[in-house]
């Protein structure tokens, strides 16, 4: 097989390359500053990933040759559909009657829409896409809540150091507050070059307008690095 290295396409897959790259950074970075399961380097990954795929339908098999062969760009991105359901389905969790990752999980399934739309040479379509994304994840999610009203319980997302028995601390404090508490989930973040740390969701009994004084008191626990109200119920 002929190995060509520079093409008349190159510098144009270089290029859609590069925007792929960057549309998925952006919308993985969101998703980083939420400290969600899946963040830059993830979306970065699915977007970059699903861009090289459809270059590779796209331009790859030009000089297929053989009597009867068929090149079908279309196979090759379903299956880049079909395969990113799989990984987005590993960011969702559920416990109890809670549902979280559902927008994480979306976000991914989208990225990869982004990358596709690179790859297939529609620039200007990836980037009209990336906005509306951005824009569906920040300012839908604050026009839902004010449409759906206060909610009976407030999550909470705590960002830890491990060896002080933050998250323990934080339990007993809702308890003693009359703020029944549940956790539900607690995962490892790390960081390059930096110490690992903890992040939990914490569900309390209580509507938003009435934990404003713990989020003081939970951020005076030694170990506690930062706590926030959680917007987004579907992660």
């Amino acid at each position: 097989m002929e190995i060509s290295w520079i093409t008349e396409h190159t510098l144009t897959e270089l290029a859609l390359l590069a925007l792929a790259f960057v549309l998925s950074a952006a919308i993985g970075l969101e998703r980083h500053r939420k400290l969600k399961s899946a963040g830059l380097r993830t979306h970065t990954l699915v977007g970059l990933g699903s861009a090289v795929f459809t270059l590779v339908s796209a331009y790859g098999f030009h000089n297929i040759t053989e009597a009867g062969a068929v090149a079908d760009p279309s196979r090759i991105a379903a299956q880049i559909v079909s395969g990113i359901g799989f990984l987005g389905a590993g960011v969702i969790f559920v416990r109890k009657a809670t549902v979280s990752g559902l927008t994480t999980a979306a976000s991914i399934w989208a990225t990869a829409a982004v990358g596709m739309a690179c790859g297939a040479g529609e620039p200007l379509l990836a980037i009209i896409a990336t906005l509306l994304q951005l824009l569906a994840v920040t300012l839908l999610g604050r026009l839902g809540h004010r449409i759906r009203g206060e909610q009976p319980h407030t999550t909470l997302r705590l960002r830890y150091k491990p060896g002080f028995g933050s998250l323990r601390t934080a339990l007993i404090l809702a308890a003693e507050r009359g703020m029944p508490a549940t956790v539900l989930s607690a995962d490892t973040l790390h960081r390059q070059d930096k110490p690992a740390q903890f992040v939990a969701l914490v569900q309390l009994e209580r509507p938003r307008s009435r934990v404003g004084a713990m989020l003081g008191e939970i951020s005076d626990i030694p170990g506690v690095k930062a706590v926030d109200i959680e917007d987004d119920d579907e992660g």
